[in-house]
């Protein structure tokens, strides 16, 4: 039996091409998401194009049929705009002024139709009282990752104790007898552990098309006086200075190091071995918590608070002093490097339409990103430049997403296995004793 999805607003902000998402069913849009749609098109940002190409979607639908009847999709389903009134099938505890209780309504009266019926939206407390009217609603779930499966970027690898003595000898050891017991990705690292002795181990990296594990292409990585403190730091720092990677995510927990590491490593690449013009550093704009509101100022004077973080981890490496510069003072430091545009900042509002060659650009806090928007900003990247991603994905301030949907955990799932590509997920904080307590206990 054919499936009636209702789609609430928040799906077609966060994908616009969610209509042919749902196969040889029929999608139904109920007249309020087009409504809201109406609002969102004059923002500027994300959801504002997101709305305005959903707006586009339809207007093509509607020149080859009637929407209220219902106009075939190219994958074999059918899209209509619902224009019917819900007000019979909403019980009185739920306002009949809310868009979302009408869409709700909606959906309820398609299923006392005997529509085989789900709702599907990303708002949480929508879907409990979808749930709680009889109404079947889920998730958008098209861009998801099971979290749980989420690739780690290393793994243990038990061999046999000579095999250890081999790999050290030739720096190098044939995978071909395990690759079929265990599934092994192009850049991942290897923790090379003995059969026998419990302390016996190596680390390497694996390479897809010889199938065998390599000696990390940095023994002892350091970048600006940052060297690593475990051994998910030690394969980061592999990644960050292996200019044949372009694209590298770092996934950890507050602490863990992921920021300081992608920055220590670009102003190394930038300004010592002079491969990237600049560092360009970006994060989206979504506050913890309340938002404070409008800020004063240019636009730089914006960013400065939004950037905080980003200062302090440069004003910890610049500390070691491996600037040199007429004066020893930290904040004249970071304002040289910002003057002399080697450093640069910012908002990931003003990425889209750019082309951005041989810098190293680093996203920190990409988990409040969507799928759609970090494709925009991996597509901006020019010839000879590095992306590095950063982010937790338990972390988010993104209301409509989640560990499994954020962007940054897409990213890796999806470029996994590919020879310009590398992840790590960090586990251990580094930052104080105090910060690994309270990312451990709280």
């Amino acid at each position: 039996m054919k499936k009636t999805f209702v789609l609430d607003t928040n799906v077609l902000i966060h994908n616009p091409h969610a209509l042919e998402s749902f196969e040889d069913n029929t999608v139904v849009i109920p007249l309020g998401v087009i409504e809201e749609l109406d609002t969102f098109k004059k923002y500027e940002d994300e959801r504002g194009r997101n709305a305005r190409e959903v707006a586009r979607k339809l207007d093509e639908l509607r020149h080859k049929g009637n929407l209220q009847e219902g106009v075939p999709l190219p994958n074999g389903g059918m899209v209509r705009v619902d224009i019917s009134t819900p007000n019979g099938h909403l019980p009185p505890a739920l306002s009949h002024m809310k868009i979302d209780n009408n869409i709700i309504g909606i959906a309820l009266g398609l299923k006392e139709k005997g529509e085989n019926v789900k709702f599907i939206t990303k708002d949480i407390n929508v879907r409990i009282k979808a749930d709680a009217l009889g109404v079947v609603s889920e998730d958008y779930e098209s861009n998801k990752i099971n979290i749980d499966e989420f690739y780690p970027g290393w793994t243990t690898l038990p061999v046999k104790d000579s095999e250890v003595d081999d790999f050290y000898k030739a720096g190098k050891l044939s995978l071909k007898g395990y690759v079929d017991q265990v599934k092994l990705y192009e850049n991942e690292f290897l923790l090379l552990k003995s059969d026998i002795h419990e302390a016996k181990s190596a680390l390497a990296v694996y390479k897809d098309t010889l199938k065998e594990a390599q000696s990390l292409w940095f023994k002892d990585p350091e970048a600006w006086g940052i060297k690593a403190l475990n051994r998910e730091q030690h394969f980061a720092l592999n990644l960050l200075l292996n200019d044949r990677i372009s694209m590298v995510t770092l996934v950890g927990s507050a602490g863990t190091g992921k920021t300081l590491l992608a920055l220590a490593a670009g102003l190394l690449k930038t300004l010592d071995e002079k491969k990237y013009r600049r560092v360009l550093v970006s994060r989206p704009i979504v506050p913890m918590g309340k938002d404070i509101g409008y800020l004063p100022g240019t636009k730089d004077e914006k960013l400065m608070n939004w950037m905080q973080p980003i200062f302090d981890n440069l004003e910890f490496i610049l500390d070691k002093g491996h600037l040199q510069s007429d004066t020893e003072d930290v904040d004249d430091k970071v304002q040289y490097l910002l003057d002399s545009h080697k450093l640069e900042m910012e908002a990931l509002t003003y990425i889209r339409g750019r082309s951005i060659p041989k810098q190293f650009m680093i996203v920190d806090e990409a988990q409040n990103l969507t799928p759609h928007e970090i494709k925009t900003i991996v597509s901006r990247a020019g010839v000879g430049t590095k992306i590095i991603m950063t982010g937790d994905p338990y972390q988010i301030d993104n209301p409509y997403l989640d560990a499994s949907s954020n962007g940054i955990v897409y990213l890796a799932e999806h470029f996994k296995g590919n020879e310009l590509f590398g992840h790590v997920t960090l586990s251990k904080s580094e930052r104080s004793p105090l910060a690994a307590l309270a990312a451990k206990v709280l």
